[in-house]
């Protein structure tokens, strides 16, 4: 696929406008990672650097339509001033309207205005046309630096890139450079780690993956339900009955495709899923009917050390169990720590995305040792699912030159 990329653009004395994602987590009122932040940041300081008046757009959160002070993009103007040091940084409550338009004129080049959450319209998720359009009268250059946005057709991510020129932002570049690179250049064998909550939203990425992969390990609460059609007792683990039929079938188009589905052989339980409470590590045949299984055990955690070394390739998409709550925390972060190592060491080429994933990696502090990690959640599992993402083809240098020639 051919984009326009931002270095290929004249931005001196324009108006840029630049979607962002940098709806970041934020507890009692201060930002608890900013990855998503720190990955734009090149790309707002290259503008400024080169005297474009820099205009900042994204969503925080599902507000519905409505303003909720607590999904205010002001909480994150400290953060970004601070990663932009010797720039301006502005903020406008609104982000459409007189008063922003005001606002931006006062902004001058080389400065960067950050307005206010876009989903305190419904217009936003709608990819309405005027409201489009009003985002798009601020502006006459669009980069779209949101990957983990571009499988929404919204109207920040398609409906102003309908309108003016529209570029990939250095963050939107290196996703797209590194996830063709990988599907297309992948080198084998290459096994896929996924984990998460349900299999009914990963199903289309199994069966993707099984047609590319030599081998998926599956963990997390979405293994429950392959134990469950498998015949295993699950306790009162978290698992999707209706799905029964569909894992199955799951396994059976993977060995089609010469793919192994592999699964923890030992799991860690409790009997009450809360912070610090009591488990133990047991077979996957030892699991009693009061039972939660909360993380993936020891043994597969050494399993998948030892077979990763006959790998060239991981991918890594989910947590390996409850991490939010702690001590189920220990596979994913004990996965990261294998995974850099034989990256290091090993010359593995390892490649994670999924917010529970990063997380897992930043609390080990390697993340500077994994080959890639894209920030994005939704809009790297289609991606990797092969669909079609709204937001990358707006980004099309023919679909771009058709919209600009009409």
């Amino acid at each position: 696929m051919n984009f326009n990329r931002l270095k290929d653009c004249v931005v001196t004395n324009k108006n840029v406008l630049v979607r962002v994602d940098i709806n970041v987590p934020i507890k009692d009122g201060k930002i608890t990672d900013d990855t998503r932040i720190r990955a734009v940041i090149p790309t707002l300081e290259y503008l400024a650097k080169n005297k474009a008046k820099v205009i900042v757009i994204s969503h925080f959160g599902r507000p519905k339509g409505q303003k909720v002070a607590s999904m205010s993009l002001v909480q994150t103007i400290e953060r970004i001033a601070e990663l932009l040091p010797n720039i301006k940084v502005n903020f406008v409550d609104d982000c459409i309207g007189d008063k922003v338009k005001e606002e931006v004129s006062k902004t001058n080049y080389g400065e960067v205005i950050l307005l206010e959450n876009l989903r305190f319209y419904t217009q936003e998720e709608k990819n309405d046309a005027e409201f489009s359009r009003q985002l798009a009268s601020l502006a006459n250059l669009y980069v779209n630096d949101a990957f983990s946005c571009s499988h929404r057709a919204h109207a920040s991510i398609v409906g102003v890139a309908q309108i003016l020129k529209s570029v990939a932002g250095f963050q939107m570049e290196k996703e797209l450079d590194n996830l063709n690179n990988l599907l297309q250049n992948s080198k084998r064998p290459m096994m896929a780690v996924i984990g998460g909550a349900k299999i009914s939203s990963k199903i289309d990425l199994v069966k993707s993956l099984s047609k590319k992969c030599d081998a998926i390990f599956i963990a997390g609460a979405m293994a429950n339900t392959f134990f469950y059609a498998m015949g295993n007792n699950v306790g009162k683990s978290l698992f999707e009955a209706d799905f029964k039929e569909v894992a199955l079938n799951a396994i059976e188009e993977a060995k089609k495709n010469n793919c192994q589905i592999i699964l923890p052989k030992d799991v860690v339980v409790c009997k009450k899923l809360e912070n610090n409470t009591t488990s133990q590590n047991i077979d996957l045949s030892e699991v009693q009917d009061d039972d939660i299984i909360a993380d993936a055990g020891v043994e597969s955690i050494n399993f998948l050390a030892d077979e990763l070394k006959k790998y060239q390739t991981v991918l890594w998409n989910g947590p390996l169990g409850a991490f939010e709550i702690k001590p189920f925390n220990k596979a994913s972060e004990d996965f990261a720590k294998i995974i850099a190592n034989l990256t290091k060491n090993n010359g593995l080429i390892s490649v994670a995305g999924g917010g529970d994933s990063v997380s897992a990696i930043n609390a080990t502090n390697l993340a500077d040792q994994f080959s890639y990690i894209s920030t994005a959640g939704g809009a790297f599992l289609e991606w990797l699912e092969g669909k079609e993402l709204p937001g990358i083809l707006a980004l099309d240098f023919l679909h771009n030159h058709k919209i600009l020639r009409n």
